[in-house]
């Protein structure tokens, strides 16, 4: 798959991730801790995993789920994946 520009992947999974944490994507600092901050549980955890699959055509390992802790890693994560 082509790397996205990683501002455009930033933006894309604020979205997406302040639709299923039910927050304003503005809440969504890069540094945000989801489960302290957002009120992020494991479901959402996982449910935000299956949607970034979903959308970039990933697989992404389910014990990558713990390192999903903020924005910046998530971009990270999916940044390494499209690779």
């Amino acid at each position: 798959m082509n790397k996205i520009d990683e501002g455009v992947l930033r933006e894309d999974l604020k979205k997406l991730i302040a639709e299923i944490v039910e927050v304003e994507p503005d809440k969504i600092t890069p540094d945000a801790n989801f489960v302290e901050d957002l009120g992020m549980d494991s479901m959402m955890a996982l449910e935000i995993l299956a949607s970034v699959e979903k959308k970039y055509k990933l697989k992404i390992p389910e014990e990558n789920l713990v390192k999903i802790t903020n924005l910046d890693k998530v971009v990270e994560l999916v940044d390494k994946l499209l690779e």
